[in-house]
């Protein structure tokens, strides 16, 4: 779908306030309300607004540590794939997984209360997961960036 400046200003408004009224967004992007609106299900309905969500705080819930996992399987058979996706996707701490080309199969975002907490992941979850037959797992110090937004290009438009 080609964007143009309004497309990309109401994109670039929703990723600051995914709440924003639509009169407000309306007047911030120089639109009608009923201009505005349509605009935005039509974003919405090709798929470029994919969703609207609440950002939570993991260490404010308690999981004060992230791990980077990569994951090796016995093999990139579509089935193995399939069965190992489907069990990766019950696994509540995994915050994303990410099919991988290279050394691993996958690479996958979890988080933890504690050590203690990522061992049982690991025991419970991570091991138990079909086709896999290794577990690399790498301990964040420090996140640097995690962001929520992206830039529009003007380009795209």
């Amino acid at each position: 779908m080609p964007l143009d400046r309004i497309d990309i200003a109401i994109l670039d408004t929703l990723q600051k306030d995914g709440r924003i009224p639509n009169a407000a967004l309306a007047e911030k992007v120089g639109l009608s309300q009923s201009a505005c609106s349509r605009r935005l299900d039509n974003l919405e309905k090709s798929g470029v607004v994919s969703g609207y969500h609440a950002r939570l705080s993991n260490a404010a819930l308690g999981h004060q540590m992230t791990v980077i996992v990569h994951i090796s399987l016995s093999g990139q058979f579509e089935k193995s794939l399939t069965e190992f996706e489907i069990a990766v996707k019950r696994c509540p701490n995994v915050l994303s997984c990410h099919l991988m080309s290279g050394e691993y199969d996958y690479i996958l975002r979890i988080a933890a209360k504690d050590l203690p907490d990522y061992e049982r992941i690991h025991k419970e979850w991570l091991s138990a997961m079909p086709h896999v037959t290794k577990i690399n797992s790498s301990f964040a110090l420090r996140e640097v960036v995690d962001r929520t937004t992206m830039g529009i290009r003007p380009e795209l438009a």
